[in-house]
């Protein structure tokens, strides 16, 4: 298992111990998109859902999960972040929307997990609000799309 952090030499699982890292700035962005049947995206915009903003609560719903990321998954640290932003635009093309979570940070471990936390509780978040009305909706495509800071730098899916 040579290279993977979270994996002792026996193959057992336990956290990294990050204490002798130095605070560094770190930042992430993840995306994911939720299609769905035009009229539900007609239905959403219009404010028309039956329970509510589905746009703003999937919003404080990906902000709140990216907070929340180390109660998730096991392995994570707990950190103390320093913005969390999540961003729906709708997408005729789809029909549907795109999720972008931006994450940053100072301090010893990247916040790429908690960017993709975001993104995917907002895309189950507008799930649930539209379910009622279209069950065929699907999510897609939830991945990172870039992370910086730390000592492996930047990295972007767009120089992939």
């Amino acid at each position: 298992m040579a290279g993977l952090t979270h994996i002792g030499p026996r193959g057992e699982a336990h956290m990294v111990d990050v204490s002798a890292k130095p605070d560094s700035a770190r930042a992430a962005v993840a995306r994911g998109r939720v299609v769905m049947a035009r009229e539900t995206l007609t239905l959403a915009l219009a404010g028309e859902a039956k329970k509510g903003d589905v746009f703003g609560v999937a919003r404080i719903a990906g902000i709140m999960a990216a907070k929340k990321t180390h109660e998730l998954i096991p392995l994570c640290h707990p950190l103390g972040l320093s913005k969390v932003g999540v961003e729906i635009t709708p997408d005729e093309t789809l029909p549907g929307v795109l999720v972008v979570a931006e994450t940053s940070v100072t301090g010893k471990t990247g916040v790429e997990m908690e960017a993709l936390t975001a993104v995917a509780v907002a895309c189950l978040t507008i799930y649930d609000m539209l379910k009622a009305v279209d069950r065929a909706m699907r999510i897609e495509g939830v991945e990172l799309v870039e992370k910086r800071g730390g000592k492996s730098g930047h990295w972007s899916r767009e120089k992939v």
